[in-house]
């Protein structure tokens, strides 16, 4: 018996490329960048998957040295703009590839300050947030960007509450108007247009998650669930950049529950708590200018 049967998707290419680019401004000032390279090329024909013939493939090893070489000879102002130029350059030097994907994680390298000043050509590791972005671009196409954060981790200890949820008989967890919120924040945007900065636009993509989320510095605001405050936050986010057309969030509760000293004769009014990894819930929501169909 024949069986037909039909490829749904092919692509390869080479992922965890790391590159540290230095730019000497002069001799003693100077700024860096590091980032981590993933790359994937589809190509018009697929011979080398169905009959071994590897004429048109474009070797991973060759695709990591061109991240190198590209990496030398831009500037690498923003992640998004090297993405960009990566997919531009397997485009117009290789003419049987269809389509170029590159996803780029930036490291948080921050100047060491030191009495108040910023230093010149030392760095620390800052992991308060990581960078990422990812640039797909079909032939004939223009680009589609999208940038973005993770890794984000904030708390507050009060201004948070869940109540007025559904209880079944399954359902044990009490209503509160005050609790700590912690959350670890994953936030990714697309764009309509990329007129416009995009080490601006993460900039203020962070400051709108902040914001919303703690309110101000001496009064703060109210949480009444991680699901308002995601919505709140891509509204504010969406308001602020014409250019962003959809955005999507991610926060998972990062849960810390107050800890039973009674047993001890000892009153705990929330004021030493048990943090829980697992299990957690994990919220999310995407929200776009425009309505998307359903499937």
């Amino acid at each position: 018996m024949t069986s037909t049967f039909f490829t749904s998707f092919t692509g390869y290419g080479k992922t965890g490329v790391r590159v540290l680019k230095i730019k000497r401004c002069n001799e003693r000032y100077h700024s860096i960048k590091e980032i981590e390279v993933s790359i994937e090329l589809k190509l018009e024909d697929k011979n080398d998957y169905l009959h071994g013939d590897n004429a048109s493939v474009i070797p991973t090893d060759t695709q990591k040295n061109t991240i190198y070489a590209l990496a030398k000879n831009n500037e690498l102002n923003s992640i998004e703009e090297f993405g960009v130029t990566v997919c531009q350059h397997f485009l117009h030097n290789h003419k049987h590839v269809e389509s170029v994907c590159v996803d780029i994680e930036e490291a948080p390298w921050k100047r060491i300050n030191q009495g108040g000043q910023e230093h010149a050509h030392s760095f620390v590791m800052d992991s308060e947030v990581i960078r990422f972005c990812q640039v797909t671009h079909i032939r004939g196409e223009k680009p589609k960007v999208s940038g973005g954060l993770k890794g984000l981790k904030v708390l507050k200890t009060t201004q948070s509450g869940f109540k007025g949820f559904l209880k079944d008989q399954y359902t044990v967890l009490p209503e509160v108007d005050d609790r700590c919120f912690c959350t670890v924040v994953t936030c990714k945007y697309d764009y309509d247009n990329t007129d416009v900065d995009f080490n601006t636009v993460w900039q203020i993509v962070k400051s709108s998650i902040l914001q919303e989320f703690a309110g101000p510095a001496h009064s703060g605001v109210y949480s009444a669930s991680v699901q308002n405050t995601i919505y709140l936050t891509e509204v504010s986010i969406l308001n602020q950049v014409p250019q962003i057309g959809y955005v999507e969030m991610v926060m998972p509760n990062a849960h810390y529950f107050n800890f039973n000293l009674a047993p001890f004769g000892i009153e705990n009014n929330n004021e030493v708590l048990m943090p829980m990894d697992k299990p957690s819930g994990n919220i999310k929501a995407g929200l776009s200018r425009r309505q998307k169909s359903k499937l």
